[in-house]
């Protein structure tokens, strides 16, 4: 079975908050910058220079799936395991500095990725556009999140096999835990895994470099991460935006049934809206139930071509993986306009489309496969109050991925949560708020809910489309006159009214004229 399986069955069984980009152009390798002004500037042309106690020297930036690469700057950055035995294990976190196109503040944008599991340097290529503007005069760090990327990843063979099939089995889920713990306890304790860990290895980067003050751009679990370093550290934080936020809260895992359903429900109302797709789908939930009901009764195996080599290949499809594909397609306007099309498709005999466009949903949520951090941080900071909800039973995700989180936490060696954790973050640090109206994982609900707490900060509701909106349409141009002035009052929104939802595919030519 092909990888691209294994990573929709990931994103499902254990992924909590992915940041991804589904649609985006091709991003042109930054150049490097004439002298900037104030306390870390960079020489133009430079090979090499020292912020603080840190050495940068010149490195490229890969992109998946591209020969493109990204010019930055890259330095050592070694933190302890365990803070509280500073001479036992260390971890070598890879640290990379993108320079600012021209003249550079004192700030720095730190952005800060989703998952948990991604990597912040690896999904840069697919974050620049977003904060292209924001960066012209600030420097972005991106630092791989302890057992992420390539600092001391939690990476398991045992994981990554798990995906092999995208049949649902809690059997398979423990043994693959049982085994991938045998495999990472070689070069980790999972215990010290955590956001409350990152946050101070965060904290501990800012002292390196000189005590700088950062604007957090957080996306998706990124946005916990946020709010915790902010909550520990509001001296080291000069402003925050939180693009599909999650609430400090949040149970992780506890709501992605139901605002699956949600937003699948108002994704296909906008289809009710148009006579044409009415016509042609007349309940396009009730369809997506019907094919659910179809595979739990009898899955089937679908042969497609491969699409990078042509070549056939066979592939499963079941009740369970119809729900990650479906859940991966509802993250973008785009792809949750095939959605109706492509069911109905199912439902004659024709899997094909389903399954023709996972190569395209999955780009940055690689990182994710076989990586077992997020098992850390959910086991340690989320699991305990993690219930099943008996009203979603029946919903297309059902009650599943809270099983899956169940057996593995009685496995897994994890932390806790500290206290104040759940605690809302507060205060006046200028804040910017960014969601979807038809998120499928973190509806607006959760930006009003955080929104609510702070005293400087300003909600932007963008319609018709879903997660991780922060490269959309004028929004990168907001969010850099938003770092700039740290005024969100004053921030004028409107031209965020142009964007809306995606019109359904009535056939394979597009929507309706």
């Amino acid at each position: 079975m092909k990888r691209k399986h294994q990573i929709i069955l990931a994103a499902v069984v254990a992924a909590g908050l992915l940041g991804i980009h589904l649609w985006q152009g091709e991003t042109k390798a930054t150049q490097t910058p004439s002298i900037s002004s104030g306390a870390y500037r960079i020489a133009a042309h430079a090979q090499s220079f020292r912020f603080g106690e840190l050495e940068f020297t010149r490195c490229e930036i890969a992109r998946k799936h591209s020969a493109a690469t990204t010019q930055a700057y890259c330095a050592p950055f070694r933190v302890p395991e365990n803070r509280d035995q500073p001479n036992a294990r260390t971890l070598d976190l890879r640290l990379a500095l993108i320079p600012s196109s021209q003249a550079a503040d004192d700030d720095f944008i730190v952005f800060l990725a989703g998952g948990p599991g991604q990597s912040a340097v690896d999904t840069w290529p697919q974050m620049a556009a977003a904060l292209d503007a924001a960066g012209k005069h600030r420097h972005v760090l991106l630092l791989d999140q302890r057992g992420t990327g390539k600092s001391n990843p939690l990476d398991c063979k045992a994981m990554a096999d798990q995906g092999t099939t995208m049949e649902f089995d809690l059997e398979r889920v423990r043994e693959a835990t049982r085994a991938c713990l045998d495999e990472v306890s070689e070069r980790a304790d999972p215990r010290f895994y955590t956001s409350t860990d990152a946050a101070a290895d965060l904290e501990a980067l800012r002292q390196a470099l000189g005590g700088p003050k950062f604007d957090l751009v957080g996306v998706s679990y990124g946005t916990r991460m946020a709010q915790q370093y902010a909550k520990h550290h509001p001296e080291g934080v000069r402003s925050i935006v939180l693009d599909s936020v999650a609430p400090n809260s949040l149970v992780l895992g506890g709501e992605f049934a139901r605002n699956l359903d949600d937003a699948l429900k108002a994704q296909f109302s906008n289809c009710a809206k148009t006579p044409t797709c009415a016509k042609a789908f007349p309940d396009p939930y009730a369809s997506l139930l019907q094919l659910r009901d179809a595979l739990r009764a009898a899955p089937r195996e679908v042969r497609v071509a491969d699409p990078i080599s042509g070549l056939p290949e066979t592939q499963r499809l079941d009740a369970f993986g119809l729900a990650g594909l479906v859940r991966m397609y509802a993250y973008a306007p785009e792809t949750a306009a095939l959605i109706p099309q492509t069911v109905a498709q199912a439902l004659a005999g024709n899997d094909a489309p389903l399954l023709g466009q996972i190569d395209v949903m999955t780009q940055g949520v690689e990182d994710l496969i076989g990586n077992a951090m997020q098992v850390s941080v959910i086991c340690a900071e989320d699991a305990d109050r993690l219930q099943a909800d008996p009203a979603m039973q029946n919903s297309l995700l059902g009650n599943q991925m809270a099983e899956a989180i169940a057996a593995q936490c009685a496995i897994w060696p994890h932390g806790a949560r500290p206290p104040g954790f759940n605690d809302p973050l507060t205060g006046d640090i200028p804040t910017l708020i960014l969601e979807g109206e038809l998120d499928p994982v973190t509806p607006p609900r959760y930006g009003e809910a955080v929104i609510k707490h702070l005293g400087n900060a300003k909600l932007i509701v963008a319609k018709g489309q879903g997660h991780n909106i922060i490269g959309r349409g004028c929004l990168p141009k907001l969010v850099a006159e938003f770092m700039d002035k740290r005024n969100p009052e004053t921030l004028d929104a409107s031209c965020v009214d142009a964007l809306g939802p995606t019109p359904h595919f009535i056939n394979f030519n597009g929507a309706a004229p």
